[in-house]
């Protein structure tokens, strides 16, 4: 069965999903702890797509993110033994802050393990929220090596473990964004779309909507390069990947939780997959137009609703915006895979024959109006005919690449096009 028509509105959550007043409990803890984040309606978006969109912004946290509400409702709940113990947590950045601002409010000693890769920004504010409460350790590449890691450290240390969304203490205190929805909202919500990493938000809000908004379609969103809940739902039992794409460090997880998996497997309405290329163009829209900063995984949501476009007209949307923990040094590499995402820029080896005049030649006479040469790598070699160079061409809309190709082939110009070769085109640039 399909994700999009595994959810009957007669169907029970499943006993691990919290009860309702424990949702309503985790709210009065946290009361003066996060904010009830703004749901602002977007009026550029609402005509864009002919509906009523309205963002969730939970990215004005103090931590940045949601995650503040499932990590401090957990160590909360922790016996007065097991904060004296200290606790630690796996993370790869947004997580981390909220153990580490609740260690700091709390008074708790805390370890914290983030993958090594884990953007610069996101590491000195775990360090700046947790004070002298916390101490930061980078292991491995993905927060699946920190996560094992945190686990030896816990049982070696027999500390208590703050799982980032695999515990019904942090779903509970994440679906509190659903109660504030609710609360805010005056119309009826048709769509809710979510993102995906572990699982956790997405099965707060099940918890909440299932029983307070059954109407309401649930709609899961995932970065392409790592769909751990897409292909778990699909094969019916929750399935690890054994390779994910991590720029989007919020949302890439090779395994989600088993909890946060009995809950979302027939209780979301659908989930989309969406490029990274996507989620970068989104990224710099929301900053061009609306002044909005977002990290990968906070732009899930809203870059989602391109590929619901025809679905939600006339309806009333919400999209969760999740965080804002970017890292300035990224921006480069942001707008590279927009452009690519795009079509506006493209790589190619070209070989140049090794004559005066060749590379005038391919600017004067392949090269249309507005074309421009943003990367060029070239080597003479005296004993050949013809010097290959590795050349980077942003071109003003995606039409003009197949003029591009035929002026190319027109000319004599050898070339070969490494776009469609990824893992050649990484390598090299």
């Amino acid at each position: 069965m399909g994700v999009a028509t595994s959810r009957q509105s007669s169907d029970l959550l499943p006993q691990e999903a919290p009860e309702l007043h424990d949702i309503v409990s985790a709210g009065q803890i946290l009361k003066g702890v996060v904010i009830q984040s703004p749901l602002v309606k977007n009026a550029n978006f609402s005509e864009r797509f002919g509906a009523d969109i309205y963002f969730k912004r939970e990215d004005l946290q103090v931590v940045r993110s949601y995650k503040i509400r499932g990590a401090y409702n957990k160590i909360f709940s922790l016996s007065e033994e097991e904060k004296s113990n200290g606790i630690a947590c796996a993370s790869a950045g947004n997580h981390a802050q909220g153990v580490a601002y609740s260690c700091y409010k709390l008074g708790i000693k805390g370890v914290v393990f983030m993958p090594c890769p884990t953007p610069k920004q996101k590491i000195r504010q775990v360090k700046m929220f947790g004070k002298d409460k916390v101490e930061v350790r980078l292991v491995g590449d993905t927060f699946d090596d920190a996560y094992k890691s945190a686990m030896e450290y816990c049982t070696d240390h027999q500390v208590a473990f703050i799982h980032p969304f695999d515990d019904e203490k942090v779903i509970a205190g994440q679906a509190t964004v659903g109660l504030e929805l609710l609360q805010d909202i005056e119309d009826k919500i048709d769509y809710l779309f979510v993102p995906i990493g572990g699982g956790g938000l997405a099965s707060g809000l099940i918890s909440v909507f299932k029983r307070l908004s059954p109407n309401t379609k649930i709609i899961g969103v995932e970065p392409e390069g790592a769909p751990a809940m897409k292909t778990s739902i699909e094969k019916g039992i929750n399935t690890p990947l054994t390779e994910i794409d991590t720029f989007v460090d919020g949302a890439a997880v090779k395994q989600v939780g088993n909890l946060n998996f009995k809950i979302c497997k027939d209780h979301l309405d659908d989930i989309i997959l969406v490029p990274e290329g996507k989620i970068c163009s989104t990224i710099l829209q929301l900053y061009n137009e609306e002044a909005i900063i977002t990290e990968p995984a906070g732009t899930l949501s809203i870059s989602a609703l391109d590929f619901y476009k025809e679905k939600i007209k006339g309806k009333t949307v919400v999209c969760i915006v999740s965080g804002s923990n970017n890292d300035i040094t990224r921006t480069e590499e942001i707008k590279e895979r927009s452009l690519l995402y795009e079509g506006l820029k493209h790589y190619f080896i070209i070989r140049f024959p090794q004559r005066a005049g060749a590379l005038q030649e391919f600017v004067n006479d392949v090269l249309s109006p507005g074309d421009d040469i943003v990367h060029f790598e070239y080597s003479k070699k005296h004993s050949r005919e013809r010097g290959p160079a590795l050349i980077g061409i942003e071109i003003q809309n995606k039409e003009n690449l197949n003029l591009l190709f035929s002026k190319m082939e027109e000319k004599n110009f050898v070339f070969e096009y490494l776009n469609n070769k990824q893992d050649l085109l990484q390598y090299l640039i």
